[in-house]
């Protein structure tokens, strides 16, 4: 969602690219919260930060607490910065029914527009 969100409304100033610790495939209620407001990522792939080659990173932003801990080592000159969000898959779990889980799907994907909105701001603090 937060490569999604970025290259959209931020796609003239950065180029995002998401990779995972444990790329487990596009979940599809990411998608369906995804579509709800208008972008398609059902055509994304979970991809592990090996599959991203020799890209130099001006910044990495980490978005949970598991790949925070795990974030491999990058260049100097790259800045890591954490911004951690629920997972909303961890939080379905425990969902009594669809709906319920697609609720925190919403709320991470409008907390994770919401940080996008402040970029560039946000990554110099």
């Amino acid at each position: 969602m937060a490569e999604a969100w970025t290259n959209h409304l931020k796609g003239d100033q950065f180029e995002a690219y998401s990779a995972g610790v444990e790329p487990k495939g596009v979940d599809t209620r990411a998608i369906r919260v995804m579509s709800q407001a208008g972008i398609d990522i059902s055509g994304q792939g979970s991809k592990d930060i090996d599959a991203l080659g020799d890209l130099a990173f001006d910044y990495v932003v980490t978005l949970c607490d598991n790949a925070r801990e795990s974030c491999p080592f990058f260049p100097a000159r790259t800045r890591l910065i954490h911004q951690g969000f629920d997972d909303p898959p961890k939080l379905a779990e425990d969902a009594g029914d669809d709906e319920e889980a697609m609720e925190h799907y919403r709320r991470v994907r409008d907390e994770i527009r919401a940080f996008v909105d402040t970029l560039p701001e946000a990554l110099e603090e």
